[in-house]
């Protein structure tokens, strides 16, 4: 949604309703979908250290919504503050939240139904115009919508790390040719537009908008796909020491690693598992489940390097015919189901080459869905940077233990995804829906 589609017309109001109307209910029914396709006791039990019970997020997003939308913007009186800290993503790791006394599944459905029945109360009246930060163009509702999504992402990584039979489903892609275009997209050098000042619910990591330079590269059109993984593999990547940082060596060594996350190799042939599924590699699709110092290991082995987050984001949004920077590869206009694969399509990113209505003016394909694309960047704040409404959102985790990811995947929804949109991990997260391009400097 553009600035000037927030509006200041009632017609123009009212379309912005039905805009965060829709995309509250599509959150919802992803996320009723993600905690009603288990029995109870897969909601409670925690399927991995590193993943909160799909309980806790089923609650979790409701206290965000009752916080942020019932008490802050609607000025009611809390109704479940007893559970405040049960659900505070900072009170407790998530190694820990099984300890907790959470609401058991029926109470905590009946409670996020029950904040959601007050919040579209609140929105069917709400005022846009002249009120604080969090009203303008709709901001915290927006907010809440992103961040249902945001939980849903992570419940469906939970979903990924279950054992036991297969819980969701989802059509396969349709066919596409195979990839015979160029391997990488020259992007000229000289200055863009990074981040934004206008995206009436950007996160405050991606603003303001500024002026970055950025010398020429080269970029991969594509993602790296599963078969350019294993030859690496094949060419004995994970044995090869001058590939990998010493961090990543290190982390390499003392995991055993071999492979992405979920494979395992039978006979002459990769296989992974898939949602409870186990099914061959394939060799086409982006590969997934790699973390930072893979893919780092990788681009070194390839003679090329992982792009700077600034790369990154001027071959996906600058239009070099006309110097601006649009909100998506493709243009300015919202995602269809012909530019990217988001919102849970499917369960799997697409073959590369896919969506080449997606584009962007340069030819570089599936910067937006798929798989996010770890970049070379620390997550660090724009100049100009102030947090808001929170510090908790982006502040606590500037610095270098956490590397930035771009564009999003087959798990994200369009709310929660743009060209500006940021997202981070710590470089030995495997289990994150996150494959990569690599580049290389124009004299390179």
């Amino acid at each position: 949604m553009t600035a000037q589609e927030s509006g200041t017309t009632a017609a123009g109001t009212e379309t912005l309703r039905e805009r965060l109307l829709a995309s509250l209910v599509t959150a919802r029914d992803r996320t009723t979908l993600l905690t009603s396709c288990v029995e109870d006791p897969d909601l409670t039990a925690q399927h991995s250290p590193l993943m909160s019970p799909l309980v806790w997020d089923l609650a979790h997003i409701g206290n965000q919504e009752e916080l942020w939308l019932l008490r802050n913007v609607g000025g009611r009186e809390a109704m479940r503050p007893d559970i405040d800290v049960l659900y505070d993503a900072f009170e407790h790791p998530r190694s820990e939240r099984p300890s907790l006394p959470l609401l058991p599944p029926e109470e905590a459905r009946k409670y996020a139904a029950e904040v959601r029945g007050r919040a579209l109360d609140l929105l069917e009246g709400a005022d846009f115009e002249g009120g604080s930060r969090l009203t303008e163009a709709g901001f915290a509702f927006g907010m809440i919508a992103q961040h249902e999504q945001q939980h849903d992402e992570t419940m469906l990584i939970t979903h990924q790390l279950r054992t036991g039979p297969a819980a969701l489903t989802a059509p396969a892609h349709e066919p596409v040719p195979p990839y015979t275009g160029p391997a990488e997209v020259l992007v000229p050098g000289g200055p863009f537009t990074m981040g934004t000042s206008t995206e009436p619910w950007a996160l405050d990591n991606e603003r303001p908008a500024h002026v970055r330079e950025v010398a020429p590269f080269w970029i991969d059109t594509v993602p790296v796909t599963n078969a350019a993984y294993q030859a690496f593999i094949a060419d004995g990547g994970y044995d090869t020491e001058r590939w990998w940082t010493p961090e990543g060596w290190a982390h390499v060594r003392r995991n055993s690693l071999k492979a992405p996350l979920y494979w395992r190799r039978e006979g002459s042939q990769w296989l992974r598992r898939r949602f409870g599924v186990t099914e061959v590699v394939p060799p086409d699709e982006p590969v997934l489940h790699v973390c930072w110092y893979e893919a780092d290991a990788y681009a070194r082995w390839a003679g090329r390097r992982l792009p700077t987050e600034a790369e990154w984001e001027k071959a996906a949004r600058h239009d070099p015919v006309t110097g601006r920077s649009t909100r998506y590869p493709w243009g300015d206009a919202d995602p269809g189901p012909e530019h990217a694969n988001l919102g849970q399509r499917h369960l799997s990113p697409a073959p590369v080459g896919s969506y080449p209505a997606g584009e962007s003016p340069l030819g570089v394909r599936q910067l937006i869905g798929d798989v996010w694309e770890w970049t070379s960047s620390d997550l660090a704040p724009y100049p100009g940077f102030a947090a808001f409404p929170y510090r908790e959102y982006s502040e606590v985790f500037f610095g270098p233990d956490y590397k930035i990811m771009r564009g999003g995947s087959f798990a994200v929804d369009a709310v929660a995804c743009r060209g500006t949109f940021r997202n981070w991990d710590y470089p030995i997260r495997r289990q994150i829906f996150a494959g990569f391009r690599t580049a290389r400097s124009e004299s390179a």
